[in-house]
């Protein structure tokens, strides 16, 4: 050793609490990737579905849409399950299938919440196979690239007088029965049975 240079060993203690920074930055970022990656998938997928929650304008023109019809509702991505919330309070039997795992449990909770957990089912399930058979009453909040496929599904798997409820995007030649043209907001149905549209003031 060279005169004038003493030579340090680091403590116990501080090895120790090396360590455990280590451990918990690695812990931090694992549970970060975690949480934030089922939010990100979306964007590498061939159809990127992000999460944009429904307005109160347009749960309002979904609600009204369905309210007094038979049959189970079903919402294709649903979020954080507020349409299908809403529409089990309202009487019905609704279903909600959503990708993004932390989403479903959320939604679960806020059902719990709500006093509808019984008739607010969710589901942690690709929407493509979701079979459409027993819903009467089908909601969909898309992109536009999906809605030409998606219309192919509906019209294979849902019932006779199904009515299909489309939110922000048309399905492309389809003529909607009612429509609310609101920009963002809009909100499109459509019957199996086709008739006079209706346009709905504003």
């Amino acid at each position: 050793m060279e005169p004038g240079h003493a030579q340090t060993t680091p403590s116990p203690g501080g090895r120790k609490l090396g360590l455990v920074l280590a451990w918990t930055i690695s812990g931090a970022g694992v549970g970060i990737v975690l949480i934030t990656f089922p939010f990100l998938v979306p964007a590498v997928r061939r159809f990127c579905l992000p999460f944009v929650p429904a307005t109160d304008t347009q749960i309002r023109h979904v609600l009204s849409q369905v309210g007094g019809r038979a049959g189970k509702v079903v919402d294709l991505g649903s979020g954080d399950g507020r349409v299908v919330i809403a529409a089990a309070m309202q009487g019905h039997q609704a279903v909600g299938y959503e990708l993004n795992p932390w989403l479903v449990l959320y939604s679960r909770w806020r059902a719990y919440r709500s006093g509808v957990y019984g008739s607010a089912k969710f589901y942690c399930k690709n929407l493509w196979k979701v079979q459409l058979y027993g819903y009467n009453n089908i909601i969909f909040f898309g992109v536009e690239q999906m809605m030409e496929p998606l219309a192919a599904k509906i019209l294979k798997e849902a019932p006779l007088g199904s009515r299909v409820i489309a939110c922000r995007y048309q399905f492309p030649g389809w003529t909607p029965t009612v429509k609310f043209d609101m920009g963002p907001n809009s909100v499109f149905v459509y019957d199996q049975l086709p008739r006079e549209t209706v346009i709905v003031p504003q």
